[in-house]
């Protein structure tokens, strides 16, 4: 079994080519090393912060916690607020971020496999 508190993890830094504006933050909750399979994260974005269109490996599950954000496709975009449940099936390509007026949480529930889409 593995508990955790995200009060107790300290958010770091997102910067990596995924992002397109920042700041994104992100606490590591549980390591997809340590389930060998899943990982979890508490990703927030402050207001219009957002990440690059990009693809996963696996299907990603998001749960919006907090503010106001945006879930999008290459054919369709999305407004989410808390209690929002996003289902991201293998290699769909996507972005999510906060709306322009709101910051915005969420929890990923991924495996590991991201990439920048063409």
């Amino acid at each position: 079994m593995i508990v955790v508190n995200s009060e107790n993890i300290a958010a770091v830094p997102t910067q990596d080519e995924i992002v397109k504006s920042d700041p994104v933050t992100r606490k590591a909750l549980i390591d997809a090393k340590d389930t060998g399979g899943y990982g979890i994260l508490l990703v927030t974005f402050e207001p219009g912060a957002g990440l690059n269109f990009h693809t996963h490996t696996y299907e990603q599950i998001l749960y919006v916690t907090e503010g106001k954000g945006i879930v999008a496709t290459r054919q369709e975009e999305r407004v989410v607020t808390p209690g929002t449940v996003i289902f991201i099936p293998p290699g769909e390509v996507h972005w999510h971020g906060a709306t322009g007026d709101s910051s915005f949480s969420h929890i990923d529930i991924q495996k590991p496999g991201i990439q920048l889409a063409q």
